[in-house]
């Protein structure tokens, strides 16, 4: 048991009825200047529509010069987290960690514990998958097993948000965002991690909640 680590909360991002806690593009004081930081979360149907896609990106607002440097945090667990009775309360987690220039993947499993500290042993079982980080500038790298898909690296920052237009309806200097406006996230990237998963090993329910949570090791 000398590998078992804990972690406690350190964010979290939902994409669920029941909450939404979110550190955000560095704008949460608990995060800031740090690697924890969850810019978004998204979960979709795949496109083999049997699968789940889980995508966690954080470390946001990264210049391309400061990607090719950006690292995943070792001392961090990126955790998602799937309800599947709609207590609000996880019943399956996938566990991402990073060791060196890999990234392991355990679940889905059912969590020893559910809430703000999660026991994670990263050499426990069969269970355990990992792929290799990519490295900014190299063609995506992706490992498959047991159904499942993973990914670990940077990528192009995906959401779409105009900054300028948003303090302009703050300040009551205009009503509304512009037919198109300006994504004032272009050209910055952050790390993602990916996993796709069959529905299969998500229960048998018509319905989840998820959300995901970074989790500092203590």
């Amino acid at each position: 048991m000398k590998n078992l680590k804990i972690y406690l909360l350190f964010g979290a991002f939902a994409v669920a009825t029941f909450f939404v806690i979110a550190a955000d593009h560095i704008d949460a004081p608990a995060v800031a200047g740090g690697r924890s930081d969850i810019t978004d979360f998204y979960a979709f149907q795949g496109e083999n529509t049997d699968n789940l896609v889980f995508v966690a990106n954080v470390q946001g607002l990264l210049s391309p010069n400061k990607t090719n440097s950006a690292k995943f945090d070792q001392d961090v667990l990126i955790e998602f987290n799937i309800d599947t009775d709609g207590d609000a309360i996880e019943d399956l987690v996938i566990q991402a960690a990073p060791r060196g220039n890999r990234m392991f993947f355990r679940g889905p499993i059912v969590p020893d514990q559910t809430g703000i500290v999660t026991t994670y042993n990263p050499d426990a079982g069969t269970d355990v998958n990992s792929v290799k980080i990519t490295r900014y500038g190299q063609d995506a790298i992706i490992e498959n097993a047991d159904g499942m898909s993973f990914f670990a690296g940077p990528r192009d920052d995906p959401f779409f948000f105009d900054f300028g237009q948003y303090t302009a309806i703050l300040a009551g200097e205009a009503t509304s965002f512009k037919s198109e406006g300006v994504d004032t996230f272009a050209g910055t990237n952050v790390l993602s991690v990916v996993v796709e998963v069959p529905k299969a090993l998500l229960g048998d329910g018509d319905n989840i909640n998820t959300w995901v949570e970074t989790k500092r090791k203590q």
